[in-house]
């Protein structure tokens, strides 16, 4: 049975790679230490808005601290990672003040939950015919690409993937952190591989470039702080001692990942789905500000960037225009602070009084 298990695990890591996966790892699906201090983070309010994250099951037991509530008949967790990265400048590199920034991953025309989960389903499909008719009767599995109850970076790190650096962003000695994860939760008890240790050693640029610092120390970041979570997750109005540190930034953040020396040899992604739009890198701040409804259904149908909405948009669209410094945005926000749009309105209004401001 031993050589058996081992065959079987071996053959889901080769159908990953078929199926287009840099990485692929077994995780047992144990609950690791790191998902002790999850109940912790939730009670420190580290997670703003985001209530999915705080699901419980019926006890009032936090579903994500072990994976035993929610998945009791899982044994084996396969963590598939898959590089996006592209040839384009970082964020760090680029400084046209007319211009924003859009998070690399939402660069691509298809939502990377889609893009993965059609690979991903290859290899579960994989594992169920590849087995004996034995196996099979019993076989249960799931596939999750950021949608399953469970904190993925964990099993990537005991899967051997990568080693969870202090950005709290999956790391790997050779793809770096530019990895989308996906998940298939196994009955099987599959060969567990050898987490992946720490290499970040003690470099702290990530935590020194965060313009909001959002990451409190090593390993401990604040969502409440995160360009990445203010831009896409918050709703309404966003703080005002937050808007002058996100810079151009209108949908995500890429910049703890842009200084991290791991990226620095990143090879560009050959997967079709995730090639950029040349729009999206660095894009307009003027076009998305003027932006009609009917113009952004059309050029996100299938983008993550619908998450924070046409409003969310513009109102960070209208932030970065206030950092710019570029005076030639004052007509443009002066439009802007009379839209019907509440958040959109406000924000534009603190935008041009910076802009003023920063003429005198």
């Amino acid at each position: 049975m031993t050589s058996q298990i081992g065959e079987i695990s071996a053959m889901v890591k080769r159908a990953a790679t078929d199926a287009g996966f840099e990485l692929a790892g077994i995780a047992a699906a144990a609950d690791a230490p790191e998902l002790g201090h999850f109940p912790e983070w939730i009670a420190a309010g580290r997670a703003g808005e985001m209530k999915y994250l705080e699901a419980r099951d019926d006890t009032g037991a936090l579903k994500r601290a072990s994976l035993a509530r929610v998945a009791p008949w899982a044994r084996s967790v396969v963590v598939c990672a898959i590089n996006y990265n592209t040839a384009n400048p970082y964020s760090t590199q680029v400084h046209d003040s007319t211009r924003g920034w859009i998070s690399r991953y939402a660069w691509s025309r298809d939502d990377y939950h889609d893009a993965v989960l059609r690979r991903l389903k290859l290899v579960e499909t994989a594992l169920h015919q590849n087995i004996t008719a034995e196996l099979q009767q019993a076989l249960v599995t799931r596939s999750y690409v950021d949608t399953g109850p469970l904190v993925e970076r964990v099993y990537a790190k005991y899967a051997g993937v990568g080693w969870i650096g202090k950005n709290t962003c999956i790391l790997n000695q050779k793809e770096g952190s530019w990895l989308f994860l996906g998940v298939i939760l196994t009955s099987l008890e599959l060969s567990p591989d050898v987490p992946a240790p720490d290499r970040c050693g003690t470099c702290t640029r990530c935590i020194e470039a965060c313009p909001t610092d959002a990451i409190l120390a090593p390993y401990q970041l604040d969502s409440n702080k995160c360009i990445s979570y203010l831009t896409i997750e918050k709703r309404g109005s966003i703080p005002e001692d937050l808007r002058a540190g996100m810079g151009h930034h209108v949908f995500g953040c890429d910049i703890c990942q842009d200084v991290c020396p791991w990226n620095r040899k990143a090879s560009a992604s050959p997967a079709p789905e995730f090639q950029p739009r040349p729009r999206l890198v660095n894009p307009a701040l003027a076009w998305l500000a003027e932006m009609p409804a009917e113009e952004f259904q059309e050029v996100f149908r299938r983008s993550p960037i619908r998450r924070t909405r046409r409003s969310g948009l513009r109102r960070n669209t209208a932030i970065a225009m206030g950092n710019s410094g570029n005076k030639k945005f004052l007509p443009l926000l002066e439009q802007m602070a009379a839209d019907d749009d509440e958040f959109v309105s406000e924000s534009a209004r603190w935008a041009h009084a910076r802009l003023q401001a920063s003429q005198n």
